[in-house]
């Protein structure tokens, strides 16, 4: 049935999992026949159809997403700066073509696991042995009053790469000196959690060069978050946070930063305690599973319900969810665990349809990194496993880490380095 050991596959899907690289793997070749269809072509989706074909050649997987060409959320906000291109953030999917991925250009509108079948709007009708279903995030446009779908062509969220991204960079250059840009940032559990500080100070960078009397306003939903110390340190570095001439503010929960409405028209935000007036309003709405999770039945509250050693649906046999919209805590909501989490899900997959044990003790990684300025990166690494009798996926002791406060200015430059290697062979690493 196979050219390889059962010993010797649990120990290769065991280290991809936990390294998370691409080179190394030998091929698996079993039955044929088998066929896995992949919802959702985002890095999740990417990763799990590439890896599928690179481990068992023999099975036939077709990756189904809406857009023509993948636009990359992480490192976006370098592009609202002027720091990078948009075609350096965009991708076709040539690559996943290359290891043998069907790739349908169309939109899923049905996955029935009754019939095991995906259906889209174009007509197509996939039967699969398995479906692992990546949709990303939805946002739940009812949370602030006055925010809609629509609105957000004229107060952008850009919490999508393209064109919403390009919508904020264009007001930004818009405004006057001595504008104000205000950050709605959301509740928890959102997708990328440091994205909505990178975000500011990204365009406090811009500012600082081509605006220098401007401020960037942070309205939050909370009264932390992630990587707080090194933000904070940083703006004081770079931007003079804590000072009367700091071009950072961040308004926590408790100070009134929560935001309940929106007025378009007035340019104005409405919190809890006072109303605020911006020349640019960036709202990231409160999130929940993408919306085909829900048409399908796969969500219980906002997100999807798994086995954290397989990420398979606790709704529904045979499907499986991966990256922002399963429930995987303790990770976070990023394109980095969604790509380790599909490595883990893939072996699962493999030895279920090969009759093969599941490999135990699965190993899941997630590395993050944020730049604040020029010359001026910071990171996060965590390293987790698995507590089966909870269901849990909780982090190891000891590993991982964060940048150290008080950095030299050498090591924070270092980490510039370190994040655009980080995004280049994580695209690479999806389908390259």
């Amino acid at each position: 049935m196979s050219n390889i050991k059962r010993r010797d596959f649990i120990r290769i899907t065991g280290t991809a999992a936990l390294a998370g690289v691409a080179a190394g793997f030998p091929s698996l070749v079993l039955g044929a026949g088998r066929q896995v269809v992949v919802v959702g072509g985002g890095v999740g989706g990417c990763t799990a159809a590439k890896y599928l074909r690179k481990l068992d050649p023999s099975i036939k997987v077709i990756l189904v997403e809406a857009e023509p060409k993948y636009h990359s959320c992480f490192l976006s906000n370098e592009y609202v700066s002027g720091e990078r291109t948009m075609e350096s953030l965009t991708f076709g999917y040539d690559g996943l073509a290359k290891h043998g991925v069907t790739v349908v250009n169309d939109r899923v509108t049905a996955i029935e696991p009754d019939k095991k079948q995906v259906r889209t709007a174009g007509g197509h009708r996939f039967s699969y042995d398995a479906c692992i279903v990546s949709p990303g995030v939805d946002f739940k446009w009812e949370a602030i009053d006055g925010y809609s779908e629509k609105v957000a062509d004229t107060i952008p969220h850009a919490w999508y790469g393209g064109p919403q991204t390009e919508i904020l960079r264009r007001q930004v250059r818009a405004m006057p000196d001595g504008g104000v840009v205000a950050i709605v940032a959301p509740p928890n559990p959102f997708k990328c959690p440091p994205g909505p500080y990178e975000r500011a100070s990204q365009i406090a960078m811009y500012c600082k060069r081509e605006k220098p009397r401007s401020k960037i306003m942070i309205l939050d939903y909370k009264d932390a978050f992630t990587k707080q110390d090194l933000f904070i340190q940083g703006w004081s570095r770079l931007y003079g946070y804590g000072t009367n001439y700091s071009m950072i503010e961040w308004v926590s929960a408790a100070a009134g930063g929560k935001v309940e409405a929106v007025d378009p028209k007035a340019g104005t935000l409405i919190g809890l305690v006072d109303e605020f007036k911006a020349d640019v309003i960036n709202i990231i709405p409160p999130q929940k599973a993408g919306q085909i999770a829900f048409q399908a039945d796969l969500v219980d509250g906002d997100w999807c319900p798994v086995d954290k050693k397989t990420f398979e649906s606790t709704r529904h046999a045979d499907i499986y969810v991966l990256g922002d919209a399963s429930d995987a805590a303790h990770m976070p909501k990023s394109a980095y665990a969604a790509n380790s989490q599909a490595k883990v899900c893939i072996a699962a997959i493999i030895a279920r349809l090969n009759g093969m044990t599941i490999p135990a003790d699965p190993s899941y990684v997630n590395t993050c990194y944020s730049i604040l300025g020029e010359d001026y990166g910071i990171s996060v690494a965590g390293v987790y496993r698995l507590d089966e009798e909870r269901n849990m996926i909780v982090g190891i002791e000891g590993a991982g880490g964060l940048t150290p406060m008080d950095t030299a200015p050498q090591f924070l430059a270092r980490e510039v380095t370190y994040a655009h290697s980080w995004f280049e062979n994580l695209i690479h690493d999806m389908m390259g």
